[in-house]
């Protein structure tokens, strides 16, 4: 599923116009990418977490040549399923309609 066809799935339950689920969908990715970006947690719970974390500095090889290259730190985004999400995933648990 894209980002169109999730504005016209939640414009549909939400009985809204695409044009308000799109601006609500992009309001709450906008507000998750800058409070991670800050170094802080989102929590929805039953859902999951979204924060960042520190990678540390490393050496890989390049797959083609086998040369060894330094790979840098860097600060990356990461998404945890909640508990619930992990069950409707493994059907353990009806999805809501």
């Amino acid at each position: 599923m894209n980002k169109e066809e999730l504005v016209q799935e939640v414009s549909k339950k939400a009985k809204v116009t695409q044009k308000e689920a799109a601006e609500v969908i992009n309001a709450i990715m906008c507000t998750i990418e800058k409070t991670v970006a800050k170094g802080k947690k989102v929590t929805l719970v039953g859902f999951g977490t979204f924060e960042s974390r520190k990678r540390a500095a490393r050496t890989g090889r390049n797959p083609q040549t086998g040369a060894t290259i330094k790979i840098a730190a860097k600060t990356a985004p990461v998404f945890s399923a909640g508990k619930k999400f992990k069950d409707i995933v493994d059907n353990k648990v009806a999805a809501k309609k």
